[in-house]
């Protein structure tokens, strides 16, 4: 699948896999900014067009458990309407390991395609072995 990418920082990077069959590619802050609430802001100097049907995940490498810094929307999602420039903001979690700095890998975009839901209202649902069990119910 062929994605157009725009570079909106003169510091930016493509995306790169790191090996072959990589599912995400790694993602690189051009620029660190924190914000008003003292959250890392990584610009990635990149835009991207996103075809329709498809979303644009972002996610963390496992590296950051080397850092003390958390992905602050856990997971960030890029529809394929938007495109303005890619951008990942961490949380610090503590002062004694160290954060992502400009040029790093800062984390993971995966594209993949998405089925359109129509939710239909009823009365009932199916009956599961699992039934309507929540938080732990399956390790009990």
């Amino acid at each position: 699948m062929i994605v157009k990418v725009k570079k909106v920082h003169p510091h930016a990077e493509l995306p790169t896999y790191a090996k072959d069959g990589d599912a995400a590619m790694d993602l690189y802050a051009a620029e660190v900014i924190k914000d008003k609430y003292g959250n890392y802001v990584y610009l990635t100097g990149i835009a991207l067009e996103i075809p329709m049907g498809f979303v644009g995940l972002l996610l963390p490498r496992s590296s950051v458990s080397k850092t003390s810094m958390a992905l602050a929307n856990s997971v960030g999602v890029i529809d394929s309407g938007y495109r303005g420039e890619i951008m990942l903001k961490y949380r610090q979690l503590g002062d004694k390991n160290p954060v992502y700095r400009a040029g790093d890998r800062v984390g993971q975009l995966m594209i993949l395609p998405y089925p359109k839901i129509e939710l239909i209202e009823a009365d009932e649902l199916s009956t599961t072995d699992r039934g309507s069990g929540g938080f732990g119910s399956t390790g009990q």
